[in-house]
């Protein structure tokens, strides 16, 4: 299968479901996809997510008191609302109008660091007012920064800005996920 990039859609937010609807429309609904650039390459979701979720492991890894804190202090982590808890380990439910990935991101690298959640309070990591905020996509480094796209991207919030980088730190792994995004369609 062949498929032509027709922009660098960025973050979608409230606005996923509305989107989708639209790309249905105008391309028809299997003649479409979200894929991501990794260098020359062009990675479809699971391995953009792969990626993503190796960002939290890496900064996990590196940041032991962040890592004991957050085993100790929660007992699980959520994004827009508390129901994000029940995907577990899935990518792929997704109960809300956002997308919520980075909980999954961050449960899936807590495992894989040989750890689990033992303490009794669940985090939100959505809201810079909420202690979980330090384990935002927009705060985390990215462990690859040298991946992240530089080219400009759609604003479809119309805000004018990205909020990742006007919040968070440079060549975070929010960056990597919104910036190397890319909204591609199929080639007859």
């Amino acid at each position: 299968m062949e498929w032509k990039t027709i922009e660098k859609p960025g973050y979608f937010g409230d606005k996923r479901n509305e989107l989708y609807s639209e790309w249905d429309s105008k391309f028809g609904k299997e003649n479409w996809r979200i894929a991501w650039q990794w260098g020359r390459m062009i990675l479809e979701r699971r391995d953009a997510l792969q990626i993503y979720e190796d960002g939290y492991y890496e900064f996990l890894k590196s940041n032991m008191a962040t890592l004991d804190w957050l085993i100790t202090t929660a007992s699980n982590v959520y994004d827009t609302a508390p129901s994000n808890v029940a995907a577990g380990l899935s990518y792929d439910v997704q109960e809300t109008s956002n997308n919520h990935l980075h909980d999954v991101a961050i449960r899936r690298a807590v495992l894989r660091t040989g750890n689990w959640f033992s303490g009794d309070k669940l985090i939100e990591i959505r809201s810079p007012d909420k202690e979980g905020w330090k384990l935002s996509p927009c705060m985390v480094p990215f462990h690859l920064p040298s991946m992240i796209s530089k080219e400009p991207i759609k604003d479809y919030r119309g805000k004018g800005y990205l909020w990742w980088e006007k919040r968070g730190v440079a060549d975070s792994i929010e960056a990597f996920y919104q910036r190397n995004k890319l909204l591609q369609t199929k080639i007859d």
